[in-house]
């Protein structure tokens, strides 16, 4: 019997010793290929001018021509700028915040305000962008908002933040801060509670404060789950929030709110250029998985951590 035939038959043997394990596996597998991989059968619009009625098979093919229009494009310049600006606000901005929360909840001592904490800062994330925007477009209207009401009393001229394109990026980064920082915090605080408590009481013994812990153990402990999610940003640097933008902008902050996801519902949906939109949604996500790929590279050479 050959090496090959004896591993296959090893193979068999361990799969039949857990079939119930691999019964449990079908379902996710099932759901990945129909939902994930069948998809990708649409990637093929992208090299075709594609017509609703002919479909895939009758459409023609156009080979990289989506792609040129793509690039030579004046509005997807502006698009593509407005999305790795609005990514990296919230990257430099928001990414930091989940973890100190979860480095100064760890140093909470009160079980019963440590949770009441907790639930406070999640709750937002259980709200879905229709209603955390139409909470937002109250608070900040020019007419009766609180915040334009506020700007008043002390003085100011009522601002349009959701109409002027100087404040539309500050508002997207500060909602999806306010929704989300809370939710976000969770993976690290999971990461903060593995770490094992004897090496606080060791730091206690030889003197360190406080402060010294934090930087010295807690820190450091959750530096591999620091760089995993970062790593995972970076990859979806392209991703700004399209639902998100898509229940907050209009016409009037297309040139600072308008990103990619947006623009290729505007394209695909509204003016039905289906095989554009198709090239732009590709290029997307393989620029993110690039960027996947360089984040983990450079992380394994420079932190001795990675993904894979």
């Amino acid at each position: 019997m050959g090496v090959g035939a004896r591993n296959g038959s090893r193979l068999w043997k361990r799969v039949r010793g857990n079939l119930d394990m691999y019964a449990l596996l079908l379902p996710g597998l099932i759901f990945l290929l129909l939902f994930k991989y069948t998809p990708m059968y649409g990637i093929l619009i992208a090299f075709q001018d594609f017509n609703i009625f002919a479909g895939i098979p009758g459409s023609e093919w156009v080979g990289m021509e989506q792609f040129k229009k793509l690039i030579h494009s004046d509005e997807f310049a502006q698009v593509l700028t407005n999305t790795l600006l609005i990514s990296l606000y919230k990257i430099v901005i928001l990414f930091p915040i989940p973890i100190v929360i979860a480095l100064f909840l760890n140093e909470v001592g009160r079980m019963f305000f440590k949770r009441t904490i907790q639930t406070i800062i999640y709750l937002p994330h259980f709200l879905s962008w229709v209603i955390i925007s139409g909470l937002f477009v109250t608070i900040l209207s020019p007419t009766g908002g609180l915040v334009n009401e506020i700007i008043r009393f002390l003085g100011g001229q009522p601002i349009s933040f959701l109409t002027d394109n100087h404040f539309f990026r500050s508002v997207v980064v500060f909602t999806a801060g306010w929704k989300e920082v809370g939710w976000n915090a969770i993976v690290f605080i999971a990461a903060v509670a593995g770490i094992e408590q004897e090496q606080y009481e060791a730091a206690a013994i030889d003197g360190a404060g406080r402060i010294r812990q934090m930087i010295s153990i807690t820190l450091p402990g959750i530096m591999a789950t620091v760089v995993l999610m970062f790593i995972l940003r970076i990859g979806s640097l392209l991703e700004a929030g399209t639902e998100q933008i898509l229940t907050l902008y209009n016409p009037l902050v297309y040139k600072s709110g308008d990103v990619i996801g947006t623009f290729v519902y505007r394209m695909g949906l509204g003016q039905q250029d289906y095989s554009f939109s198709t090239a732009v949604g590709l290029f997307n996500s393989a620029v993110g998985f690039l960027l996947i790929v360089i984040g983990n590279r450079l992380s394994r050479k420079f932190l001795h951590r990675s993904i894979w």
